[in-house]
């Protein structure tokens, strides 16, 4: 069923058949609805969240099925409910909408972006309230969606909380708009500046020191995992919230699965060993969305065909989802 938001949106890559009684809804899959084109756009204003999948992994550097996140991830709902025991919190008293997917070009990478800015800022247009869920595809949908906010609100000043292992910063003129780039494309089109960026979670050996000469050049923030630890996950992510809110009016949460560690995350293409555990990650990004002007996120370089057959990365993806979305009910 096609939403009055085609083309620039295509119909769910999947669906469940919703009961007609699910007042109170117990599983997910019973309380996110898809959007048709029956749905009255007067109420979009009551629109608490909105999901879309962002299913693009050809401008990854690694071989990576990310593109299959959006359609796993829908899957994966019935597996859990909307009640979160350890908050005491039940989303199923929000209005959920899924818009379906952006649509992609074949072999057209710039095309398939394009189409992200362009969704991006049709979503923020007709939901202006809500709080958008993008489910990539690799890190590079992060630029085009955050482009797509400053396109429909060009007087906002956008900053970015980012949970990931790497700068995402490497050099455009060699490797393009793909997922290592996200960061910098989007310091240098001059949508947000590296100041306004606070990335959490960096470790180990692999960055390069030209990309952290960079990113002290031009003022991002990062902490790594080390520091956070010793500090404490959500302190740090608070720290960072504080600093960031008093310099800019929107925040975007990016949060690239490869932050995990490889032992909680089997489905990442880019997973390293001495990243964050579940726990803590989970801890931060609870934290980081009980924040008045976190405004969207996106979950990012989850590859549904890496993962074992019980598909725990792709179950650990869906519960960071609504773990984000209980932090927004409690703020």
């Amino acid at each position: 069923m096609k939403s009055f938001l085609y083309p620039k949106l295509n119909p769910p890559s999947f669906t469940w058949v919703r009961p007609e009684a699910a007042d109170d809804a117990v599983k997910v899959h019973e309380w996110i609805q898809p959007l048709t084109a029956e749905a009255d756009p007067e109420k979009r204003k009551d629109v608490d969240f909105v999901v879309v999948g962002v299913p693009l992994s050809r401008s990854s550097i690694s071989a990576s099925g990310a593109s299959e996140f959006p359609d796993a991830f829908r899957r994966a709902w019935k597996g859990f409910t909307t009640y979160n025991l350890d908050e005491g919190v039940d989303l199923s008293s929000k209005v959920a909408v899924d818009v379906g997917d952006v649509p992609m070009h074949v072999t057209d990478i710039r095309r398939c972006h394009d189409n992200i800015i362009e969704a991006s800022a049709a979503i923020q247009d007709h939901f202006p309230t809500s709080t958008v869920c993008a489910i990539g595809g690799d890190h590079s949908i992060t630029a085009m969606m955050v482009k797509g906010m400053h396109q429909a609100s060009p007087d906002e000043k956008i900053g970015i909380i980012q949970f990931d292992t790497h700068f995402d910063l490497r050099d455009l003129s060699d490797n393009g708009p793909s997922n290592g780039t996200p960061m910098r494309n989007l310091i240098e089109s001059g949508v947000v500046k590296g100041s306004d960026m606070y990335n959490i979670g960096l470790h180990g050996f692999f960055n390069t020191k030209d990309l952290k000469m960079y990113a002290e050049e031009h003022g991002v923030n990062y902490i790594t995992l080390r520091k956070a630890r010793k500090k404490g996950i959500e302190e740090t992510v608070l720290a960072c919230l504080a600093a960031l809110s008093e310099k800019v009016d929107t925040i975007y949460v990016t949060v690239d699965m490869d932050v995990l560690d490889i032992a909680y995350a089997p489905g990442v293409p880019a997973s390293t060993p001495g990243g964050m555990t579940t726990a803590e990650l989970l801890d931060g990004v609870l934290a980081v969305a009980k924040h008045q002007k976190v405004k969207a996120m996106d979950i990012v370089c989850l590859d549904p065909q890496k993962d074992s057959n019980v598909q725990p990365t792709v179950k650990l993806g869906t519960h960071v989802f609504l773990t984000f979305l209980t932090g927004v009910m409690m703020r």
